[in-house]
């Protein structure tokens, strides 16, 4: 199910200036950030879970996850390169499976890596603080990655659909509207974070069962749908 040559191609196209660029800004403003505050604010459990949560969970990793996600595959059907992916012999869940993993890797190494130093920067990871915004930054890449890969397989408008879902509907409804919360990543992954804390500092609108359930839920519907979509793209020497 993994293939290295697709691999390959798809940490080269991620990881090209202008994304590389786009990729170290979020993770460099957000130590940036949590530096200031420590200077002028001390170590501050309750401020170190407002910024965690406020940027690194709620800001940078869904943006992160856009940025790889629908880049994994996105480029390639616009410009018409999947052509020449999907003319080799790999089958076509493959091809959607080694990108997702890929997608991944690429978000956690970008939001989960810096979300933990930035935790230990801002309360030196007093009441697990860091560690539960790592975990949540962790589960959230996975979910993220399968839902945008997915809309950069089936929209050439991937990118605008997730920045309306990460910065609208999770980020403005989300904060508006309670019931908006349980469709919401970043509260699935919230679970798992108060989980860890154990006290009041985190909190999610969806119980941990749930949250679990939905999470897996999505990575693998999405997965699925992803590789059934790419499945029956057809190749104009096909028909």
């Amino acid at each position: 199910m993994y293939n290295p040559t697709v691999a390959r191609l798809t940490y080269r196209a991620l990881l090209g200036r202008r994304r590389a660029l786009i990729l170290f800004a979020l993770p460099a403003l957000l130590i940036l950030i949590a530096a200031a505050v420590r200077m002028f604010n001390g170590a501050d459990d309750q401020v170190a879970a407002d910024v965690l949560g406020g940027f690194a969970l709620a800001t940078m990793v869904p943006l992160i996850g856009v940025i790889a996600g629908t880049g994994a595959i996105g480029p390639e059907i616009d410009d018409g390169s999947i052509v020449y992916l999907l003319s080799k012999p790999v089958k076509r869940p493959t091809i959607i499976f080694t990108k997702l993993i890929v997608a991944i890797a690429v978000t956690m190494v970008f939001s989960a890596v810096p979300t933990l130093i930035a935790g230990f920067v801002l309360n030196g990871n007093g009441q697990q603080v860091a560690v539960a915004y790592t975990v949540a930054a962790l589960v959230a890449s996975i979910a993220y990655s399968a839902l945008f890969l997915l809309l950069g397989t089936v929209s050439r408008h991937a990118v605008v659909i997730g920045l309306v879902y990460a910065l609208v509907w999770e980020a403005l409804f989300g904060s508006l509207i309670a019931g908006a919360r349980t469709l919401s990543v970043q509260q699935w992954a919230l679970a798992l974070a108060e989980k860890v804390t154990g006290d009041s500092l985190i909190s999610s609108d969806v119980a941990l069962p749930t949250a679990v359930a939905l999470l897996a839920g999505v990575t693998v519907g999405a997965t699925w749908f992803a590789g059934h979509k790419l499945r029956t793209l057809t190749l104009a020497g096909e028909e």
